[in-house]
């Protein structure tokens, strides 16, 4: 029922579909090493750089805001799917042993990102700011590349559904956690970025250094050419129609929860009139990563006893949707607290679901990590489109009620366009 290359017993264990099942302490850290990521992106773009850019253009902080995480959106988008290829094609020996082609940029991801965090910390110019950003994405998307594709890599299919559930959680309450870090734990700019590279360190590294890694034989390493490389980056839709179908449904959801979460802030001050618009969006961002949380695991388990993928997508986009049209046609506090509730758990549901559902549409085993890294650009590219979308919808096209009336039209679209994928039921 997929479309995996076949793995007949000579393949090396790097290739091969991998049928024994992970234990909870391969999971535990996994999940560790996925929530410092996560930290890792989302406590500066959503403190530390603001912070940090205020005090150097007060007067243009917004634009300058969104240069900034602009052109790291961009490295974001260039660098993981390049990262994963080179990573499809590492074989390091070092004094005669051989090492697996995953955690080398797993580790050097997190030591070459926390020095970029270390050194962003100290620049008082917005080009500064801007180059110091870009290099930690950069490491990070390396990381994130290599800890993709660990999942098909050492987990088998049966259990590819919980597994992926514990490992979406960490991109919720990364965002949480980091913000308590920055905000309660530690003072002031600088030391908020170095405290976050050292979560990275300490939650990362265990995994890279603990974990088996599978070598991959030299005689089974795709060949290594510029033009052939950048031209692996286009998987054809007519050879791949599941691979594509899941690109583009991915990238539909995520650009409605895209649209649903940009103006969240705004909402709440101008259409929900919330008394304390900061506090609220910090109360819906906790419903939110609880909702995810209570979701996830169970809903990738289900799948998983069951076999079956694409209903659980569905009907994560219908729960998605209904808290949009929620927030559309009740702008009020009661109804957003419901909203965030039920967005969270089908975020959950569809996280742990459709990244499972991934897994088995790969073309080739041999180009795991960077075929995820291409699935990847569909979690960035709506980062970068949700702006460029959102505005004129609120400002010129009826405000907050049609902003989250297209959330919900783009999220049901995105999830049902599901059915068109035939290899996995």
């Amino acid at each position: 029922m997929t479309t995996f290359d076949p793995t007949p017993a000579s393949l090396p264990a790097a290739l091969a579909e991998p049928t024994v099942p992970v234990r909870r302490g391969w999971i535990g850290l996994i999940f560790a090493a996925n929530l410092g990521v996560w930290m890792a992106f989302f406590t500066p773009i959503q403190v530390l750089l603001p912070q940090q850019i205020e005090q150097i253009a007060p007067g243009d902080k917004e634009n300058m805001l969104a240069v900034v995480t602009g052109l790291g959106a961009l490295a974001a988008v260039l660098a993981n799917p390049l990262a994963g290829a080179l990573s499809d094609r590492t074989c390091l020996r070092v004094a005669g042993r051989e090492f697996g082609r995953r955690h080398v940029w797993t580790a050097g991801g997190a030591l070459l990102g926390a020095a970029a965090l270390v050194l962003l910390a100290q620049q008082r110019t917005i080009l500064g700011v801007a180059l110091g950003w870009v290099a930690a994405q950069v490491c990070f998307n390396a990381m994130l590349a290599s800890l993709t594709a660990a999942i098909p890599d050492r987990v088998p299919v049966v259990q590819r559904g919980g597994v992926s559930g514990w490992v979406g959680i960490p991109q919720a309450l990364g965002l949480v956690l980091g913000a308590v870090l920055v905000t309660a734990l530690v003072t002031g700019n600088a030391a908020g970025y170095l405290a976050i590279a050292v979560a990275i360190l300490l939650l990362s590294l265990p995994f890279a250094l603990v974990t088996p890694d599978d070598p991959l034989p030299r005689a089974h390493r795709p060949a290594l050419r510029t033009r052939a490389l950048l031209a692996s980056m286009w998987i054809s839709p007519r050879r791949h129609p599941d691979f594509a179908w899941a690109w583009i449904t991915r990238f539909l959801v995520q650009l409605g929860n895209a649209l649903g979460t940009l103006y969240l802030l705004y909402f709440l001050t101008d259409g929900v009139r919330h008394p304390d618009p900061e506090g609220g969006l910090l109360v819906l961002i906790l419903l939110y990563t609880l909702g995810m949380m209570l979701t996830a695991v169970v809903a990738g388990r289900l799948s998983d006893r069951s076999g079956r993928r694409k209903i659980y997508v569905i009907t994560s986009g219908l729960i998605m949707a209904v808290a949009a049209l929620l927030l559309a046609v009740a702008p009020v506090w009661p109804m957003a607290i419901v909203a965030a509730l039920l967005l969270g758990a089908g975020y959950g549901v569809y996280l742990s679901v459709d990244a499972a559902l991934i897994t088995q549409v790969l073309p080739r085993a041999t180009d795991r990590a960077k075929d995820l890294g291409v699935i990847n650009i569909a979690n960035s590219a709506p980062q970068v489109l949700g702006p460029a979308l959102s505005a004129p919808l609120v400002v010129h096209l009826g405000g907050y009620p049609t902003l989250y009336a297209v959330t919900a039209a783009v999220t049901v679209v995105g999830s049902a366009l599901v059915v068109k994928i035939r290899s996995v039921p």
